[in-house]
Parts: C-alpha cells; structure tokens; sequence
C-alpha cells in the first residue's frame, strides 16, 4: 500500500534514522532487569515470565523495545516501516546474541503474518501518523491470539497539533477542531535531535487527528477490552510556562492503554442481559 502517507513515512523515519533521531537509537546497556524497568511492566500488570512468548513490536523499529522483550526470554518480531530502523533492531540483537525477526512494511496491512501469531503486541507512538486508526485495530485483532495484550501509546487527542510553542501568555491555545483525519504538523522537538551532530533538515511529522470516540469504539468492536489507561505527563511544579515540561504538566500530550483481545466477552454479556 504505497501511497502518500507510506511514502512520506517512509521518507522521514529513513531521514531521522540518518541523522540519529533519539527514537532510531538502539538500546545496547540493557540487562533483564532494567529491560523489564525500561518496559514497565510492573506498571501494566503484565507478568514476569514471557519466556516463550509470542511478541510484535509493531511501528517499533530502532532496536529498543524489540531488544528489551528478547532479553526477557520471548520471541520477538519487528514490523517497521523504515529499513533502516530496522537495521537497528538487528544491531541490538546481535549485540545481546538474541534473535529477533524483522519485516518491513506499513502498518495498516500486517498480512505476512499468519492470523493468532502473537500474544503480546507492543505498540508505540505511531498511530496518529496514518488517517484511520481503525484500519490498524482490524489487523492487529486478526494476528493477536484470543487472550492477547495490545499496549497502544498514542496522541491525546484532545491536544493533538498542540505544543509549547503554543504559550500565548495565559495558556496553551486550541485551534483545531477535535474530528478525525484532521493534518496536523509541527517542529520537532530540540530533544529529539543529538544536537552535537549536523544533519539535513527533515520534514516535519504529518499526522492525522484520532478522536478518543473513533479509538475506544475502533477497539471494542474489534473484540478488545480495556485493562488499563493512563495518560503520559509531567510532574514538574516547577517548570516556566512556555516550557516543554511545563506543556506536558497542563496538556498531557499521549495516552497510553493496555488492552486484551476477548472478541467474546461482549457477546456473553449481551446474551446475560
């Protein structure tokens, strides 16, 4: 599925994987216990023994989370869109001696995986950068097994487009309608670049507004129900207003879920009433 949003993906996460972006670095200083940390897994209540378990690190390239869940004893696969990300994801795992299988492609067709393949699929921040999150839903529940978890990180959507930059002296202001598939773009953050090395400039995320609506009921028709919601913020009292720190304490900018695939869980409840 080539078509403009694959090839603008794939063209800036090739170009931040060239100038050493912070999410395309892979994480080599990992032991079992800090990758479990590194995961957060206590957390999400997700169980200590995932020796054997079947994982996909989906949209997760960059040889971190991949390298993490192998040195936690599972059977990991990563989907990415960017070739080069993925190179980094088989550094780490030759860096540890682990095994981690690699597949290129876009996320809204995980076709070359077989239905019921996996039992944990751990899902990043990604999912704003294609129109409809819904299309991603469909094929994660085709390939989790019956019992899954799908860890999803994704933009609050209530502020999705805004960031500090937005200070206007009171507050932090809202201009975009809140619907769906609105184009949002913004500058990088300072923090995302090492700032020390020279780099071409790179085009600026395009993203696509998800409404909370279209996600919680995108998952739940798919046969998901919720175990666990948070969202991702700061706790800095003493940062200056206009600050990113300072942003994240007055508008969490992401949302993070853990869900498990039930697909039958509705139906019994339903035949209950």
């Amino acid at each position: 599925m080539k078509d403009e949003v694959y090839l603008y993906n794939y063209a800036r996460w090739e170009a931040l994987a060239k100038a050493n972006a912070l999410f395309t670095r892979p994480n080599l200083e990992l032991d079992k216990k800090s990758a479990r940390d590194y995961l957060e897994l206590d957390r999400f209540g997700v169980s200590s023994d995932l020796t054997g378990k079947n994982v996909l690190c989906l949209a997760s390239g960059g040889g971190q989370q991949s390298a993490a869940f192998a040195l936690l004893g599972a059977v990991v696969s990563v989907f990415d869109i960017s070739p080069s990300q993925l190179e980094r994801d088989k550094a780490a795992a030759e860096h540890y001696g682990v095994e981690i299988s690699l597949y290129q492609g876009d996320m809204r067709d995980l076709s070359c995986f077989d239905s019921n393949s996996f039992d944990i699929i751990w899902h990043p921040y990604s999912l704003t950068f294609i129109p409809d999150s819904r299309v991603v839903f469909h094929e994660v529940s085709r390939i989790i097994r019956e019992g899954g978890l799908y860890h999803l990180m994704c933009a609050n959507p209530f502020f999705s487009g805004l960031t500090h930059n937005d200070w206007n002296g009171e507050g932090y202001l809202l201009k975009l309608p809140y619907n769906d598939e609105s184009v949002t773009s913004y500058p990088d953050q300072e923090w995302v670049y090492d700032q020390s090395q020279s780099f071409s400039k790179i085009q600026e995320p395009k993203e696509y507004t998800q409404t909370l609506s279209r996600i919680m009921n995108g998952l739940i028709k798919e046969g998901f129900v919720l175990d666990y919601f948070c969202e991702v913020k700061s706790n800095d009292s003493e940062s200056l207003p206009g600050s990113w720190e300072h942003f994240q304490s007055i508008a969490p900018p992401w949302f993070e879920f853990i869900w498990y695939y039930n697909p039958n869980t509705l139906k019994q409840i339903k035949a209950i009433e």
